[in-house]
Parts: structure tokens; C-alpha cells; sequence
């Protein structure tokens, strides 16, 4: 039986205003069946869905999410595209909005502050001594409209809320406001017919005391909405980098195509100062191309015939032909926006506390309320102190900004990281990379340049140049076609000569040591001296030769042949030597890592002479040479054990099961060919300072959620008490919770300011 494939979706929720919306969205649709996980960002406004179901629609999702108390739209493309965080809709009469992210317009802000200010002005005199108070029914007049239409939505969202057996921030609001709204009408009712008998002074009424909590728990939201759309500008800055138009050569003739008509293969002009289109190889023409944007590099970089570019880079002085090889989703661009998206929706695992607290947090707080009320009431006999106290017990436990200090911290800390050319795949990564104490690095491509050059050829029966040349001949001959750093300096080093290649056959990879074919009626093996060892082959003719090397930093690799007869002996033919630069800024990242107390570990598939030769330089002091791709993941298995939470440092190509098997995978890559599958963090520069950076955001950005957390407990923690105990009033606490979450989505945009250590100087 055929396994079902599982499916994303992501859904755009209206309707939800803390922790407990998303717990219970979450829980709404865990009962869908065929639903795997549910994951809620608040931030966003979104859920991540993942099912396994062959019949599923988005329709079954959407109305799991509509029986509990919201409302939902499929968001197809990216989130941003889809205008999720800059949509403008609010429940006053924008019913003509189809996109579903509760973002607050300024008016109805405007408008409640203007119908409170005569009663806070009232209520300012009256703590003066002065005579200022209103007419009652002018404070009713001033009061109703701000309680029942600009606060509608409170009541709207509670209402929804209880119908699915459960609270949120929604229902305290209108609980509170309502029991201080009401308790004024029944004062003023009350109150009137004595007023008009005896002429005595009316009694304190509290109508300010509702239409400020809504009017500031409005304004906390709008900024709060204002504060968010900061967090999510690094998409945004990579979605502004795709033109719409491409200028498209077709049958000789130059047309202006929209980029959704672009198909692979198609030349495309770039003239001086456009924004490349497409993904594509230049076909005639060089120039310097701006790539900031892409990978985080600060100086234009110089491409020529042949090499890749990036749709979204800035061309500069030179006229480019690109033919495209990417378009659409499958693009750079497309993967990286994706993959920030991705990281920036996941939850992180922190979260899993947040939501446990928040799933009992309002129905505890109700509670905490009904018995602040009985409480003061029968000891005071003052019910109506006691019914103010319990608003603001009511109106000072929101659980937004618990919802929020976790989502807000990760998007603005993976979308810095993204604008400075480091990836972070999820929330998850960013939170193993922070407490990361060992970072192992594989050597080629990773600290040293990955562009060796053959710096020696060494004859097993004498050096003449013929026999060199043969040597030269055979060893590029089977390395024809590889993408191997050493292959490609073979071939070079031929074509440099000119050489006629043999056809070879039978071509067989052999992972960790070489590579082997057919030719001519022989049998060639090239390889490390593991290979040779296997093979049965004598290399002491050349032994004394090959140490030289090794010592001096050198990668070797031998060659040997044998007659298509496999009882034939193989024999040594002679050596290759290859020498690689170590990258510039390798020694700074190691000794980065070491000053933030991290352990650096070299290992490396290459020579002991080599590999020993390089981390010398650099001050690595554990070595693993001569190590088979699938051993990696055992010595990361057992440095994990010793060492810590570990992450390996690659090439993301050849290293792919070394970086699965480490607690986060680190790849280097050139921008073109990204490794996000294997790797949870994706270096778009082969910088290795990039990975003292990549620790470095991860540290702050979970230093911001901590400290977000923190401060949202500790807010709840320390404001219901006085709350309760008749210390804190409910226009404070109203602020208090309007403001807590904007300060937890502003401390979050403080990592904003976060530049790698390059860019600091």
C-alpha cells in the first residue's frame, strides 16, 4: 500500500489576541483527522499546518478554525505576498477586506481618546479638589459608544471564545470593561431620583475607568500591529528584490517579458545598473555584481563568462548575457525567502512552556477575579471597590505578551541573520546553536580556499616529462566530469598542456578515498594512500617523497593501474601533490570561537601531514585525518558524548551525513548552490567568520526571548497580586497591558542593530 504524502498548509487566522488563541486553534485543529501538527505564530498571525490525509482540503481546516471561534483563509505563495502583515482590517465596518491579519487602523484610536478625554479631564480635576466633574448622562453619552462599537470586537471575540469552552485576553477586556461600564449605569440610575429630592452630591462614577482601558488597550494594539510589521522587513527586503519585467532575446529580437514569463534557458539582457532577473550562467560579458542583499557581502564581486549570478543582485558597469537556469520557486532567491519564512512560523521549543502556562492562564485569572470580588466585598461591604478591583484584575492579565516573546525575538533574529548571509533553517536551530559548546570543521572548502592547485607530479620509475606527462594524462583522463576540488585542478593542469584525454569506462566513485575506470585494457585506481592500502599497492618508492610533501601541507593522492585481469597486482604509476590556501579569515573565526569558550575541532578526509599542517596554523589542536565520510558521523557521535552540543562545519555537498549527524549542521556555500536540506544553518558567504556570527545571533536572539519571557511572567506575576489586593487601579493596569506587549515586541526589535564582527570596524 502506497504511503500518503504529507502536505503543508498555511492558513491566516483572524481573531486571535494572545496565547490562549493559539492553544486553542492548535487544539481545534489537532482533532481535524489527518492533521499531523498544528503550529500557531502569534506574531504572524498564521498556522503552519502538516497532514497526511489523500482528501484533505483547505476547507476542512478552515472550518475546524471557524468552530472554534475564528476565522481563516488559505495563504498560498509566500506570507508576505499574500499581504498578511500589512493587511488593514479592523471590526468596524471593513468588511470588504478579504485578507485576515488583525492589524489596528489609527481612528478608532483617535476616536475613542477623543470621547475620554472629557471624562479623564473630569477625572484629572476631581484628584485636584477642583469642581470639574460631568453631568452622568453626559458621561453615559461619552462612554456607551466607546464601550459598545469601538469595543465591539472584545466582545465579538469573548463571545466566540466561550461558545468553544474557553477564554482569551478578548473575554477579560469585555468582563472588565463591562462590569465597570455597568457598574456606573447602575449608579447613575440608582442615584438620579435622590440627586433630584434632596439636592445631594452624586457619588464618584467610574465610566472613565472602561473607555480608557479600551482606548489604551487599542493603542497598545496598533502599536503592537506597527511593531510587528518591523519584524517581518527582511522578507520583505527580499521580496522588493525581484523585477517584475525581464528583458528576454527570442528569435533575435529583444522583448519586455513580465518574470512569471520567463522560462529556463532563455538569454536575458542585463544592462549597467539593472537587478538581475533570473538565476543564471553569463553568456557574454563581465561585470561586478552587488550581492549584498543575497549573501551579505559588503563589496561587489567580479563575474565573468561562465560564472553563476543570483536573480535579486544589482548589476554594475557591464553589459551582461545571462542564459536562466532557474526560475520562479526553484530560484535562489525564492529557497531563501522560503527558508526564512519557514524558520520565522516554526515554534521554538521554549515556546512548549509558554503554552502549557497560557492554556490554564485565563480561566485561573477568572477565577482570581470572581474571589477578588467576594473577597473584598465581604470583608469591606465596599462591592463597589471590590467590582474595581477584580476589572483590574481582569484587565491587567493578558497573556499577549507571553504569546508574543518568544515568535517576535525569533523573527527579527533569523531575518537580521538572513540580511548578513546566515540561514537559520527553524526555531530550533537557533535554539540548539545558542548553548553549541564544540565546532568541528571539515578542512577543504570550509577553512582553506577549496581551489587547490597541482603544485607537484612525482614519477614512480623516474622523472622525466614524459613519463609526468602520462602520469598528468591518466589521472585527469579519469577525472574528467568531477565536481571534486582535486579533480578539477587535474583537468586544469592538463588543459593548461593541452593534452589529448583517454575515454575512459566504468567509471565507480569510491567515497573517501578516490575513484576508479577503465582504459585501454587497464584497470586505473586514484586515490589517498587508504586506497592504496586496500588495494595491495607498494608506495615505498615514493614514500620518503610523499612525507616531504604531507609535512609541507600538501594533499596527495597516487595513481596506480592494473591489466583488466584482476589477478594482476596493481602498480604504482606515481603521485600527485596538491596545495590549497587557508582562507584569510579562518584564523580569526577559529580563534572567535575560542574566546567565546568554544572547543574547534579539524576533521578532515585528507592526509595527517596536511590536515596536522593547517590546524597548526590556525590553532586546532584536535586532529582527525584520513577520515571516510561515513566515519565522520561516528567521531561526531563520541566528541557530542565528551564535548557537548556540537556543530559541524561543511561544504554541504560532501558533508552531508557528518552535518545530520551533528546537533546543527553548519554549510558553507557559494549562493548558488544552497544545502538546506542537511544542514540546519546555511552560510551563504564561505566566510568561516560567518559561523562565530551564526552562534553569535543565535546567542542574543534567545538572550531577547529570555529576557521577553521574563519580564512577561514576571509582569502577571507581580500585577494580579496588586490587582487583587486593591494597589493597582484598573486605568494602570490598562496601560500596563497595553504597553507590555509593544515593550516585548520592541526589546525583540532591538536586534535589529546586529551586525557580524566584519561590519562592526
Amino acid at each position: 500500500m502506497a504511503t500518503i504524502p504529507s502536505k503543508e498548509w498555511t492558513l491566516a487566522i483572524k481573531g486571535m489576541s494572545c496565547a490562549s488563541c493559539a492553544n486553542r486553534v492548535e487544539k481545534a485543529l489537532s482533532k481535524v483527522p489527518g492533521v499531523l501538527s498544528a503550529e500557531v505564530n502569534l506574531a504572524l498571525e498564521t498556522v503552519q499546518v502538516i497532514t497526511q490525509a489523500k482528501d484533505m482540503t483547505a476547507a476542512q481546516l478552515i472550518a475546524a478554525i471557524v468552530g472554534a471561534g475564528y476565522q481563516a483563509e488559505e495563504v498560498k505563495g509566500n506570507i508576505i505576498e499574500a499581504d498578511i502583515v500589512e493587511a488593514d482590517i479592523i471590526e468596524y465596518g471593513s468588511a470588504n477586506k478579504s485578507n485576515f491579519a488583525l492589524t489596528y487602523a489609527w481612528w478608532p484610536v483617535a476616536l475613542s481618546a477623543l470621547l475620554s478625554l472629557p471624562l479623564v479631564l473630569a477625572m484629572v480635576a476631581n484628584w485636584l479638589g477642583w469642581q470639574g466633574q460631568l453631568s452622568g448622562w453626559l458621561q453615559l453619552a461619552l462612554a456607551t459608544p466607546v464601550q459598545f462599537w469601538l469595543g465591539w470586537r472584545f466582545y465579538k471575540a469573548g463571545w466566540s471564545a466561550l461558545k468553544a469552552g474557553a477564554g482569551n485576553m478578548d473575554l477579560l477586556v469585555a468582563i472588565g470593561t463591562s462590569a465597570a461600564y455597568g457598574l456606573s449605569v447602575y449608579l447613575l440610575f440608582t442615584q438620579s431620583s435622590t440627586l433630584n429630592q434632596a439636592h445631594a452630591a452624586m457619588q464618584h462614577l467610574y465610566f472613565e475607568t472602561s473607555t480608557i482601558v479600551i482606548t489604551l488597550i487599542l493603542l497598545g494594539k496598533w502599536l503592537e500591529s506597527r511593531a510587528k510589521k518591523q519584524t517581518t522587513e527582511a522578507i520583505r527586503a527580499l521580496n522588493a528584490l525581484r523585477p517584475e519585467h525581464a528583458s528576454v532575446m527570442r528569435n533575435g529580437k529583444e522583448i519586455q517579458l513580465a518574470i512569471t514569463a520567463v522560462v529556463v534557458g532563455d538569454i536575458v539582457l542585463v544592462r549597467p545598473g539593472e537587478r538581475i532577473a533570473v538565476d543564471g550562467r553569463i553568456q557574454q560579458g563581465d561585470s561586478l555584481v552587488d550581492e549584498s542583499l543575497i549573501t551579505g557581502e559588503n563589496l561587489p564581486v567580479f563575474k565573468k563568462i561562465g560564472d553563476m549570478v543570483t536573480g535579486g543582485a544589482v548589476n554594475g558597469e557591464g553589459l551582461l548575457t545571462v542564459i536562466t537556469t532557474a526560475i520562479g520557486a526553484e530560484s535562489v532567491l525564492a529557497r531563501i525567502v522560503r527558508l526564512v519564512e519557514s524558520a520565522q512560523a516554526k515554534k521554538a521549543p521554549i515556546q512548549r512552556l509558554v503554552d502549557k502556562v497560557s492554556a490554564v492562564f485565563v480561566p485561573v485569572v477568572i477565577v482570581l477575579a470572581f474571589v477578588t470580588v467576594l473577597a473584598w466585598g465581604l470583608v469591606t461591604g465596599d462591592w463597589q471597590v471590590a467590582i474595581l478591583n477584580a476589572v483590574a484584575v481582569l484587565v491587567i492579565a493578558c497573556p499577549c505578551a507571553l504569546g508574543l516573546a518568544t515568535p517576535t525575538a525569533i523573527m527579527v533574529g533569523t531575518g537580521v541573520a538572513a540580511q548578513h548571509g546566515i540561514l537559520i533553517k527553524d526555531a530550533e536551530a537557533l535554539e540548539i546553536a545558542h548553548a553549541i559548546k564544540t565546532v568541528a570543521f571539515d578542512k577543504t572548502g570550509t577553512l582553506t580556499e577549496g581551489q587547490p592547485k597541482l603544485v607537484a607530479l612525482e614519477s614512480a620509475v623516474g622523472l622525466s616529462e614524459v613519463l609526468s606527462d602520462e602520469l598528468l594524462m591518466l589521472a585527469a583522463s579519469l577525472q574528467v566530469g568531477s565536481e571534486h576540488p582535486l579533480a578539477k585542478a587535474v583537468v586544469k593542469a592538463a588543459e593548461a598542456k593541452a593534452m589529448p584525454l583517454q575515454l575512459v569506462q566504468n567509471m565507480q566513485a569510491l567515497p573517501g578515498r578516490g575513484v576508479s575506470g577503465s582504459s585501454n585494457s587497464q584497470i586505473l585506481h586514484l586515490g589517498n594512500r587508504r586506497l592504496m592500502e586496500e588495494l595491495g599497492v607498494n608506495c615505498s618508492v615514493l614514500h620518503a617523497r610523499s612525507t616531504i610533501l604531507e609535512a609541507e601541507g600538501r594533499s596527495v593522492s597516487w595513481l596506480c593501474r592494473s591489466a583488466e585481469s584482476h589477478s594482476n597486482q596493481p602498480e604504482l604509476i606515481g603521485l600527485l601533490a596538491f596545495g590549497d590556501t587557508i582562507k584569510p579569515t579562518a584564523l580569526t573565526a577559529i580563534k572567535r570561537l575560542q574566546t567565546q569558550g568554544i572547543i574547534t575541532v579539524l576533521i578532515s578526509g585528507d592526509n595527517q601531514g596536511s590536515a596536522t599542517h593547517v590546524a597548526k596554523q590556525l590553532g586546532i589542536t584536535q586532529i582527525y585525518a584520513q577520515v571516510l565520510p561515513e566515519d565522520k558521523a561516528n567521531i561526531l557521535v563520541q566528541l557530542k558524548r565528551t564535548e557537548g552540543l556540537l556543530a559541524m562545519v561543511g561544504d554541504g555537498i560532501n558533508d552531508a551525513p557528518a552535518l545530520a549527524a551533528a546537533d546543527i549542521g553548519i554549510a558553507m556555500s557559494s549562493g548558488t548552490d544552497v544545502a538546506m536540506q542537511a544542514a540546519g544553518i546555511t552560510l551563504m558567504r564561505g566566510d568561516p567568520n560567518l559561523v562565530a556570527d551564526a552562534i553569535d545571533i543565535s546567542r542574543r536572539t534567545y538572550a531577547k526571548i529570555r529576557q521577553n519571557l521574563f519580564w512577561a511572567f514576571v509582569y502577571n506575576v507581580v500585577g494580579i497580586p496588586l490587582a487583587a489586593l486593591g494597589l493597582l487601579s484598573p486605568v494602570i493596569a490598562g496601560a500596563a497591558m497595553a504597553l507590555s506587549s509593544f515593550s516585548v515586541i520592541s526589546n525583540a526589535l532591538l536586534l535589529k542593530r546586529w551586525k557580524p564582527e566584519a561590519d562592526r570596524h
